[in-house]
């Protein structure tokens, strides 16, 4: 049995989960993750539990458990002068931070300095948060797929997901595709999603998001899928966050929320047969 017969559901039918990154990360990327959630087509969402913004979407996820909810391990820091670092006091992680306290940039100064025994640590102290405060979490997932570096890092990820009984978020395609690595991966005996759906830069430069986001519905095959997206207002704590990044920036995030809080998704959706499911359902049954 597949997936969709696990569930309950036709053997060729296109499953997908609309899946919001980032809640946490600031007050504005939790509001349009709040909206897009009660009035739109998204159905998960995941925290930052290092963000600064964390509290406020720990209160909605605590208060609100229909929400499919997550955990977005968090172990680097892309923005140029918006900075998080480890839940854990830095004395005990110190390999996970820069010479300011502060997660690395890139994927490349964390998987060349990070110590696999200081990743495992943190990422359980950022599960244990989140539990402590209230959160039932669905699933973990990863920001920038950061623990997908390395298979070393990657089992350290899908062992946490067997200790605390909750799926993990993996696609092997996109694993492999930012993986600094040439040790061969272990996808054995793991659930994967079959195709992520996301944004490029190309289309977002083209000024032509919007139209990717609407073929990839069209185009959606049978299995399971998840859509990966960032909603956020374009407003001005968001343009201070993203500056000179416009890869997932503030204009990209708004785009985000208004394509998916449309009626047109809406009816992509219906048109095309798409099957939303979330990882609530899914936890269950693996």
């Amino acid at each position: 049995m597949n997936l969709a017969q696990k569930l309950g559901y036709p053997e060729n039918s296109k499953l997908l989960i609309i899946h919001a990154d980032d809640a946490g990360l600031s007050h504005s990327e939790n509001q349009a993750t709040i909206k897009a959630l009660q009035n739109g087509s998204v159905n998960s969402y995941s925290i930052m539990v290092p963000c600064p913004w964390f509290y406020e979407m720990a209160v909605f996820a605590k208060n609100n458990p229909n929400y499919d909810c997550g955990i977005h391990l968090t172990l680097t820091c892309e923005w140029e002068n918006y900075k998080f670092g480890p839940v854990l006091p830095v004395s005990e992680v110190p390999s996970l931070v820069d010479q300011n306290g502060y997660f690395y940039k890139t994927r490349k100064d964390f998987k060349e300095n990070a110590k696999p025994s200081e990743i495992k640590k943190e990422l359980i102290a950022q599960i244990e948060k989140a539990l402590q405060f209230g959160i039932q979490p669905t699933h973990l997932d990863s920001h920038m797929c950061s623990v997908g570096v390395t298979p070393e890092i990657l089992e350290i990820y899908k062992e946490l997901g067997k200790t605390y009984n909750l799926p993990v978020f993996i696609n092997k395609d996109f694993v492999e595709s930012i993986s600094l690595s040439d040790e061969k991966y272990d996808f054995e005996n793991t659930l994967l999603a079959d195709n992520l759906l996301i944004g490029y830069y190309n289309d977002f430069e083209k000024g032509e998001l919007k139209k990717s986001y609407e073929k990839a519905l069209d185009s959606i095959t049978t299995g399971f899928n998840v859509f990966l997206l960032h909603p956020a207002f374009d407003d001005f704590e968001m343009q201070g966050i993203t500056v000179n990044h416009p890869n997932f920036g503030s204009e990209w995030r708004q785009i985000d929320f208004d394509y998916f809080t449309s009626d047109e998704c809406k009816t992509k959706l219906k048109e095309n047969g798409i099957q939303l499911i979330t990882w609530k359902e899914i936890g269950p049954i693996i």
